[in-house]
């Protein structure tokens, strides 16, 4: 009976989010094809309000995941962005997200999908201003060079291709281990987790807040993949405030980017970030439980203990089946390049911490394959190494690594 209520409830959480999430990464392979850096960050240079402001505005809808989101801020501050609107863009980016907004109207309402960008945005521009008021200077290893920019198909039925081919081939790629960790996590919840263990946490909200706070610290999560979690804590009795902190926290701040933003932005930068993260989730949290009304965010029947017989929709299925299709082709066909990657010699292998998806390697093997004399770079996301072929100064690597906002460790 466990089994067919854990199937059950992975299926139910699944057919809720797949559209959107499926228009979710459509969107986003049309704001990565039409929406440059380089255009991003002719709006994000100068001090002020400005640019603090456009830089968040530009990241809540960008689906970044918080590793990913590093290097394209390097990028932007490489670009003439101001480290105040850097940081106010790594602060809202992996909070949100087209996909995320859209999965998170699918399975908890609109109303959270709309404070969501709202609590992005304020952290965001808190945070940066902060930034700019109390750690203004340029961290080191910041300057010094131009990040690559990716290549982009001319012609708009080119560029249309590409936007699907990112969306549906390299975006699942990159969110989809943790969108299926996030599932699994929230159906395991649901049936195995006693409802005594959260109605105890119910009576003390903040500190059932710094407890999900915690928790989500040091757990890596992408924004979408935090949803069905935070569904599960409200099935189990949580309060909306409760697992909106894990919405927000967990998807921002995890151990691996706060090392790396410490190397790149330095430390009161990153005490900064962390604490703007935090405090806003928090700020949010207890607003949603004490100020708003609890009908706003009631479950569905189907997602809060409905019947384990209920019928699922043929539209919803379709798109799930689609989704299934897409996760397992993007697994097979990154186990079939690292099976036929080819054995050289002079070859080289760099150990590189802080990459943890698709856009981290894409990232990393674009800057490292600009060098002059690299004749191939393969990226092993499992083993966080990188395998340069050709006649190259292992210098010059180390410096691409860096420029690209990841660490190389000897």
């Amino acid at each position: 009976m466990n089994l067919e209520h854990l199937l059950h409830s992975f299926i139910s959480i699944l057919n809720q989010m797949s559209p959107y999430i499926l228009l979710g990464f459509l969107i986003a392979g049309l704001l990565h094809v039409f929406v440059r850096p380089s255009t991003m960050s002719r709006h994000l240079s100068g001090s002020g309000l400005g640019p603090v402001v456009k830089a968040a505005l530009f990241g809540i809808p960008l689906p970044l995941c918080s590793c990913g989101v590093l290097p394209t801020a390097v990028s932007l501050r490489r670009q003439g962005a101001s480290r105040a609107a850097s940081t106010s863009f790594l602060i809202a980016t992996p909070q949100t997200g087209v996909d995320s907004i859209a999965a998170t109207y699918s399975l908890l309402g609109l109303p959270f999908a709309l404070i969501r960008p709202i609590a992005a945005l304020v952290g965001a521009v808190g945070g940066g201003l902060a930034v700019g008021k109390f750690a203004p200077q340029d961290a080191a290893g910041v300057d010094g060079g131009a990040a690559v920019e990716e290549s982009i198909p001319q012609g708009f039925g080119h560029k249309l291709f590409e936007a699907v081919r990112y969306g549906l081939v390299d975006m699942v790629g990159s969110v989809g281990k943790w969108l299926v960790i996030g599932l699994v996590v929230a159906a395991l919840i649901t049936v195995f987790v006693p409802d005594s263990i959260f109605l105890g946490l119910s009576e003390y909200p903040l500190l059932a807040m710094l407890a999900v706070v915690a928790v989500a610290v040091p757990m890596y999560i992408c924004a979408t993949g935090s949803i069905p979690i935070a569904l599960s804590l409200m099935a189990k009795g949580l309060s909306p405030g409760i697992a909106f902190v894990m919405l927000m926290a967990g998807p921002a701040a995890n151990f691996a980017s706060i090392v790396i933003l410490g190397r790149s932005h330095g430390r009161k930068a990153t005490a900064i970030y962390v604490a703007s993260v935090v405090v806003t989730a928090i700020a949010f949290g207890l607003v949603i439980d004490l100020l708003l009304p609890r009908e706003w965010f009631a479950l569905p029947v189907s997602l809060a203990g409905g019947s384990c017989h209920e019928s699922f929709g043929w539209f919803d299925t379709a798109c799930s089946v689609l989704l299934a299709g897409l996760l397992i082709y993007s697994a097979l066909k990154s186990k079939i390049v690292k099976h036929n990657k080819p054995q050289e010699n002079m070859t080289r292998k760099y150990k590189i911490e802080g990459m943890s998806c698709n856009h981290c390697k894409a990232t990393v093997e674009r800057q490292i394959g600009a060098i002059e004399g690299v004749e191939n770079v393969t990226v092993d996301l499992s083993g966080k190494t990188a395998e340069v072929e050709g006649d190259v100064a292992p210098e010059k690597v180390v410096e691409a690594i860096r420029m690209a906002g990841f660490e190389y460790v000897e």
